[in-house]
């Protein structure tokens, strides 16, 4: 126990102390969302890849699909590197950087504000936007408390609670740049963790070829747990789809390329952010591939806790191992909550409380405010931003404390919402000039109310597999609804596109 408190402190000591180093830097709108758009390759692809991977993924999604799919389960670790880091890098990094910055969009729905030049489309993206980002996080709170619970007998309540207090303070101190330089050390502690964690575990098991050989020998739900495809192809597809394609569509993850530094930094973050994803996504599906020779938790209508078969399968390494598999946990959940909750306030400030008019490029502002206002307009849109981290924290805390289901449902509900009303618009809005500004609609239409209305239907589709539709339904919708409906005015979506001319 003194060797999990002490690690566990120093930890925290120096998150906060990096917010405390970064504080400066924090002071401006950019600063404090994007760092100045001046963040180096190595840190966005840390930033990247540990605010994809946290908890949610560690302790829900390892535990439910290790135990549905047994080794197959490590198709999604593959197809997260693949798809969600590799192919979102190549498709989104030189053009969102490029657009963004050329539009001057800080936030995905300033840039539906500005892209499609329809204001209600910002409003509208940002309320999504806020909704559907709490049921992440609270998602994210329940597994890095589960873990918690677990390895020091702390109550499930006062694990969520420190947890947020601690990430609300370090947010708040140094904005982006303190999450992204937390971030890279959160990075570095994941790559060790999930491998020290998956050797002890096959270690206890008598080694990889034993551990295969017990696991080939269950025969629960039909068996196949060792095989290359699982008991279930088609299942497991859906949860490929929905954790990989997602990334694309998701604020949290598509901000990331509004802060990187240039075109350069792009290409050796697109190796880096991949490697990144292979390591640590891979590493969590295959250890939680052999769920099955543990025995989770069984509630009382007899169906299987997953959000306890991780922690069963680590309950009895060593005390070292056990707060290194902590920390492993709380980097991932910090970083991820640091950039939810960055995301969120940042969002309700520019977009909802000072939505500043802007200008189209190549149009002339008409009039200019003076420097000593402007400074004290940023320096007040910072302090609201501040306010609403504590806000958002505040809510997500609630719902975490009392949680409606499991934690792989509940990011299904928050990726599916949000991925299926904004990935279709963003993507192909950054490559195709004929998106029309009511395909955006449409899509915000479809992907919400998809969700939602299976939601209260009570989920005859499961929210995994309604989440991958919404999310692969949306480009039919955005091309269909563009070719029939008015298109823009040529001229401004050519003053758009310039931005691609230039090297």
């Amino acid at each position: 126990m003194i060797i999990k408190v002490l690690l566990t402190i120093i930890f925290l000591a120096v998150m906060i102390g990096v917010g405390l180093y970064t504080r400066k830097q924090a002071s401006s709108v950019d600063g404090f969302v994007l760092g100045g758009r001046a963040v180096g390759p190595w840190l966005t692809a840390f930033a990247f890849g540990t605010s994809y991977f946290s908890a949610v993924v560690f302790v829900g999604y390892a535990g439910q699909f290790g135990w549905k799919y047994g080794l197959s389960s490590a198709w999604i670790g593959i197809g997260n590197a693949v798809i969600g880091s590799l192919l979102a890098w190549i498709i989104l990094g030189r053009r969102t950087k490029l657009m963004t910055q050329h539009i001057e969009s800080r936030t995905m729905p300033d840039f539906f504000g500005t892209r499609f030049n329809d204001q209600g489309l910002r409003v509208t993206a940002s309320v999504i936007a806020f909704v559907f980002l709490i049921p992440y996080t609270a998602g994210v709170y329940k597994g890095i408390s589960t873990l918690f619970e677990m390895g020091f007998g702390i109550p499930y309540e006062y694990c969520v609670i420190i947890m947020a207090a601690l990430t609300a303070v370090y947010v708040i101190l140094g904005g982006y740049k303190a999450t992204a330089m937390n971030d890279f050390i959160q990075g570095v502690i994941m790559l060790f963790g999930i491998v020290a964690v998956i050797a002890a575990v096959l270690a206890s098991q008598g080694g990889l070829t034993e551990a295969v050989n017990k696991l080939a020998a269950n025969t629960d739900d039909g068996g196949g747990f060792a095989t290359w495809f699982g008991p279930d192809p088609w299942g497991l597809l859906g949860v490929v789809i929905l954790t990989s394609l997602g990334t694309m569509g998701l604020p949290q993850m598509v901000g990331k390329f509004y802060s990187i530094t240039d075109e350069s930094a792009i290409k050796r973050g697109t190796i880096i952010s991949t490697v990144f994803a292979f390591i640590v996504a891979g590493g969590c599906y295959f250890l939680g591939g052999f769920g099955r020779l543990y025995d989770p938790v069984v509630l009382e209508n007899g169906k299987i806790a997953f959000d306890s078969i991780v922690p069963a399968m680590l309950v009895k390494l060593s005390p070292a191992l056990i707060a290194l598999v902590v920390l492993l946990v709380l980097s991932a959940s910090m970083s991820t909550l640091a950039s939810l909750v960055l995301t969120s306030s940042s969002t309700m400030t520019l977009d909802l409380i000072y939505r500043d008019k802007k200008s189209l490029p190549g149009e002339v502002e008409e009039g200019t405010i003076d420097d000593i206002v402007a400074e004290k307009i940023e320096r007040r849109k910072v302090v609201v931003m501040r306010v609403l981290i504590m806000f958002f924290i505040a809510i997500s805390l609630l719902i975490a404390l009392n949680p409606p289901t499991f934690i792989a449902q509940l990011m299904g509900i928050s990726w599916g919402a949000l991925a299926g009303a904004f990935l279709a618009p963003f993507m192909l809005g950054l490559y195709w000039r004929g998106v029309t500004t009511a395909s955006v609609w449409a899509c915000f239409i479809w992907g919400v109310g998809l969700t939602v209305v299976n939601m209260v239907a009570g989920n005859p589709i499961n929210p995994i597999n309604c989440g991958a539709i919404a999310m692969l339904g949306g480009f039919p919708v955005v091309w269909l609804v563009s070719l029939l409906t008015p298109k823009m005015p040529r001229d401004i979506v050519a003053r758009m596109f310039e931005c691609y001319k230039k090297k």
